[in-house]
């Protein structure tokens, strides 16, 4: 019997193993797809407190891998792929068939961002291509990048990186921006943002590092143009999608798919059960903020234990 079970490695499941093992619990981290999360396809992190020169995006969950095992957190290797809430204790089930029931259950599964599924993403992948302009966009200072998108996320990341970057083109499918009508001013008062309607990336080329795309306006028309820009950054707007799937129907969702939590706290319409992390987090989406929910995750975990058992 597990009493603080985490399902998933990045920022917020191993600040939550830290602090559930200082309060004198074991946890029992399962690390999930990626262990160490998203961060871990990061190459320099330069926004998290306690680093001031940057830190290597592996190096930085290595550090924290370590200190959640310093603690006595047990570490596991599966994926949870079905989940039974319905009562305590609560019965997960995992991709090697396993099974292993606990009295609290912390989902830190985090989202993964939504690519266009190019071949060149992969190649260029902390090489010019990146899902986070918050995270990336310092890098790319007075330089030329792209955002791919048309929805209030696209134009959110294109109107940061407009405040840093030299100049920001907008990658359009459609003849139409679908944001709100103020994130659609924003984007067209902004003399560094273009936005090139009708077209879609059909590939990205450079030596090393993102040199620019080939894009297709009016793709599949009779009179659909190729062309090619030069941009050192590529920012896929297109959104998010939290891997929350085998929770439905059990835990209360928003209409994306973002666990709903009880405002300003990890609770769960589940007793017991918390969220922490980008799987309920829509709108920030960062490692600081990620830690920070993993730790009131992880104390709402031990005053739930010190409650009911």
């Amino acid at each position: 019997m597990i009493d603080i079970l985490i399902l998933g490695s990045g920022p917020a499941g191993y600040t939550a193993a830290i602090y559930g093992a200082r309060a004198g619990f074991t946890p029992v981290i399962y690390e999930g797809q990626l262990p160490g999360g998203q961060l871990m396809q990061t190459t320099e992190i330069e926004n998290f407190p306690g680093y001031p020169e940057g830190i290597d995006g592996k190096e930085m969950m290595a550090d924290l891998r370590r200190q959640a095992e310093r603690f006595g957190t047990e570490m596991r290797t599966g994926v949870c792929v079905k989940a039974d809430l319905s009562q305590r204790p609560f019965t997960l089930t995992f991709d090697d068939e396993s099974t292993v029931q606990c009295k609290t259950l912390i989902i830190a599964t985090g989202a993964s961002a939504k690519y266009l599924g190019l071949k060149d993403e992969e190649t260029y992948r902390g090489a010019g291509v990146s899902a986070c302009a918050t995270c990336d966009g310092f890098f790319y200072r007075k330089r030329t990048v792209a955002v791919v998108g048309g929805g209030d996320t696209a134009c959110e990341e294109a109107t940061y990186l407009a405040g840093l970057a030299k100049k920001v083109y907008m990658i359009v499918r459609k003849p139409f921006l679908r944001a709100s009508d103020a994130m659609q001013k924003r984007v067209f008062e902004n003399e560094k943002i273009e936005v090139l309607f009708e077209c879609n990336t059909v590939g990205l080329f450079g030596d090393g590092m993102v040199e620019g795309a080939h894009l297709v306006r009016r793709k599949g028309e009779p009179d659909e143009e190729f062309f090619d820009i030069a941009i050192d950054g590529f920012f896929l707007g297109i959104g998010h999608h939290p891997n929350s799937t085998i929770f439905a129907r059990q835990i209360d969702l928003d209409a994306n798919g973002f666990i709903i939590t009880e405002g300003g706290t990890p609770r769960t319409n589940v007793p017991g059960v918390f969220a922490a992390g980008d799987v309920a987090d829509p709108i920030y989406r960062q490692a600081i903020t990620a830690a920070g929910s993993g730790c009131k995750a992880a104390i709402e975990a031990k005053n739930f234990l010190l409650a009911n058992y």
